[in-house]
């Protein structure tokens, strides 16, 4: 439940329908997160970017994720222009109709790694790329669980292009930070293989993925899965064209869901969330997951 900030002005924080508010100290603490997740790829000499807040649908098609994902996905449209007098003269209630609209050529991000892979598409290098992003995404659900599962959320992500030994160096380093991260604050998360399909499940790296799983994710003690690692072999760097050393590059991301960590640590330090911040920032600086 949002817990009463200490000056009695209300919840810190409320989710309604998949949509969250935050105040004062949820604010905070939510910067204090993602400057300490985007210092991380800061260090790691991770460049930080930002990336367009729609994705075409023809791009987004010949990564699969029409086939796997069509459920989540969150088209975005606008009314049409023969339809647009009945909306501007009469009163209405309700949705936008379905017929009222245009088709829909773009669609919200549900990760902030798309934008960057389909920003590297047809390039090649030489040397590992590292970019650092934090973007707004959108899952449609089946059920909304206040900020454990949202309909809009925020993602902070780390990304790597290079061999498939950088991809899988690049979270084997965020696997030691976060274990220390966590350490320093107190909690106790699980560390699991995560079922969230990259790949159509009938294809070679669908099966290849059941055997070597292509992604981890960190669980708090109530299932609320707050940061996971995601390896991709070269699927991006085939169907994006981006190019490492003469072939397809291989690529991996650490991503971590803000909005998840405020209710982990609202759990955790049991309403106190400037404490939280507080601890947050000094437990970013905690070690060297070298």
């Amino acid at each position: 439940m949002p817990r009463a900030d200490d000056n009695g002005r209300g919840a810190s924080w409320t989710a309604e329908h998949g949509l969250a508010m935050f105040r004062e100290p949820a604010t905070a603490l939510i910067r204090a997160l993602d400057d300490v997740f985007a210092g991380w790829g800061a260090e790691a000499g991770a460049e930080r970017m930002s990336f367009p807040p729609l994705l075409r649908a023809d791009d987004l098609r010949t990564l699969d994720y029409f086939a796997n994902f069509p459920h989540l996905g969150a088209p975005v449209s606008r009314i049409r222009p023969d339809r647009l007098e009945r909306h501007t003269t009469a009163a209405t209630d309700g949705p936008v109709a379905a017929d009222d609209l245009v088709d829909a050529h773009h669609l919200l991000p549900s990760a902030a790694c798309y934008g960057a892979f389909l920003h590297l598409a047809d390039t090649a290098t030489d040397a590992p790329v590292l970019i650092t992003t934090v973007a707004q995404c959108f899952r449609h659900e089946d059920h909304y669980d206040g900020l454990r599962r949202l309909w809009g959320f925020t993602m902070r992500e780390i990304i790597c292009v290079g061999s498939a030994e950088h991809a899988r160096d690049h979270l084997e380093r965020h696997h030691k930070r976060l274990a220390l991260f966590t350490a320093a604050l107190g909690l106790d998360l699980a560390r699991r293989p995560a079922t969230d399909p990259f790949f159509q499940q009938d294809g070679a790296r669908g099966i290849m993925q059941r055997l070597a799983p292509v992604k981890e994710e960190y669980a708090h003690t109530d299932g609320t899965a707050v940061a996971s690692m995601n390896q991709h072999r070269n699927f991006f760097g085939e169907r994006c064209a981006i190019g490492y050393a003469g072939k397809p590059a291989y690529t991996s991301c650490v991503a971590f869901g803000l909005e998840r960590w405020v209710h982990t640590l609202d759990e955790h330090f049991e309403g106190d969330l400037r404490a939280a911040a507080e601890a947050v920032l000094r437990a970013g600086d905690a070690g060297d997951a070298g």
